[in-house]
C-alpha cells in the first residue's frame, strides 16, 4: 500500500485515500452509499475487514498504471452483517494507518426509537436479533460498536432526517469545497423533537419572542423573508450571531490545530420552524467569510409539525 505523501489533517473527505463507512443497521448506511456512487466514487459493500488493505494495494496498482486517468475514489462499507470478521475492522484501520494511509470513518447514528420504527416499517429483523426482540439486536450492536463511534472522524445522527435530507447533507460532506480545513453543519432543530445526537455546539434561541404567535406568520418558516426579518430584529439577535460567531472563530481555529474536520453547530427553538431557522441561516452565512472554512445548513424538523 502506497503510503500518503502528504497526509493533512484539515483534509476533505472528498480527498480521502479510502472513506470507511459504518454504523448502526437502519441508521441510513444504503443512502450514503448511494449518494457516494451518484458522486462517482467506486463503492464496496459489506467488505471483510481484512481485505482493506488489499483493496488499497488494487487501487494503488491501477493509479500507477494509468497515472494520467481520473481514477475513481474508494469507499467501503462495513457493519455487521459480516458477523465476526466485523471486530477485525479497528485492527485495520489501524494497520492502514501504519503503513501511511489515512482512511476517513463516517459514523452514522440514530436513536433507538428510530431505528425501531424503520425495521417495523420495512418488517425487517435486525441482524443480530436471531431468537431475542428487535431491541436486543439494536442494543447489541449499539454495545458492539461503542469504541468505532468514539474514533469516527465524523458522526451523523441521521434520527430527524428523511432520506432527501440525509442525501443533501451527505452530498455536501463529501462534494464540498476541497480547499477548506473545516467544515461545519448548521443544523436547525426543534427542542420539543430532542436534541442532535451528533451536535457539538447547542445554542438555545428560546430568549427571542415566538414568530408562531404572529398569525401572519405562523404558517412561514424561517427561510421566509418576512419571519426572517422578524427574528433579526428582536434586542439581541443580531448581537447574538456577532457574539456566536466570534466564539466559534476562535473554537474553529482550535478545532483545526487539533486536526477536526467536520463540526456541527445545532441552532434551537421550541419547534424548529421559526427562530432556529432563521438564525441557523444567519450564522451560516457569517460563518462561511471565516477564510478556510465551509458551512452548510440543515434543517432536521423543518415540515414535521
Amino acid at each position: 500500500m502506497t503510503a500518503d505523501p502528504n497526509p493533512t489533517p484539515g483534509r476533505s473527505l472528498a480527498d480521502a485515500p479510502i472513506v470507511i463507512v459504518t454504523g448502526m443497521s437502519g441508521a441510513g448506511r444504503s443512502t450514503a452509499a448511494n449518494v457516494l456512487e451518484d458522486l462517482g466514487w467506486l463503492v464496496v459493500d459489506n467488505l471483510p475487514p481484512q481485505l482493506l488493505s488489499a483493496l488499497a494495494d488494487l487501487r494503488d496498482e491501477a493509479r500507477e498504471r494509468n497515472p494520467e486517468a481520473s481514477m475513481q475514489q474508494v469507499a467501503v462499507v462495513v457493519d455487521v452483517r459480516s458477523r465476526g470478521w466485523f471486530g477485525m475492522l479497528s485492527e485495520a484501520i489501524a494497520a492502514a494507518r501504519e503503513r501511511g494511509e489515512h482512511p476517513s470513518l463516517v459514523f452514522l447514528d440514530a436513536t433507538d426509537e428510530a431505528l425501531v420504527r424503520r425495521f417495523e416499517s420495512v418488517r425487517r429483523p435486525h441482524p443480530l436479533q436471531a431468537d431475542g426482540r428487535l431491541l436486543d439486536g439494536i442494543q447489541l450492536e449499539r454495545r458492539m460498536l461503542v469504541d468505532l463511534r468514539s474514533s469516527a472522524d465524523v458522526v451523523i445522527d441521521t434520527s430527524g432526517l428523511n432520506v432527501h435530507q440525509l442525501t443533501a447533507k451527505l452530498s455536501s460532506l463529501f462534494a464540498g469545497d476541497r480547499r477548506a480545513q473545516l467544515r461545519i453543519a448548521v443544523m436547525s432543530f426543534g427542542f420539543k423533537y430532542g436534541l442532535p445526537l451528533d451536535a457539538d455546539v447547542v445554542f438555545d434561541m428560546r430568549f427571542l419572542p415566538n414568530p408562531f404567535w404572529v398569525p401572519e406568520l405562523r404558517p412561514l418558516t424561517g427561510r421566509d423573508g418576512p419571519v426572517a426579518e422578524f427574528v433579526m430584529a428582536q434586542p439581541g439577535a443580531e448581537e447574538f450571531i456577532d457574539r456566536a460567531a466570534g466564539l466559534l472563530e476562535t473554537m474553529i481555529e482550535g478545532y483545526v490545530r487539533e486536526g477536526r474536520r467536520y463540526v456541527t453547530v445545532a441552532v434551537g427553538c421550541t419547534g424548529g420552524k421559526h427562530r432556529s431557522v432563521a438564525t441557523a441561516e444567519a450564522l451560516s452565512t457569517r460563518l462561511a467569510q471565516i477564510d478556510r472554512v465551509d458551512t452548510f445548513v440543515v434543517h432536521r424538523d423543518l415540515g414535521r409539525e
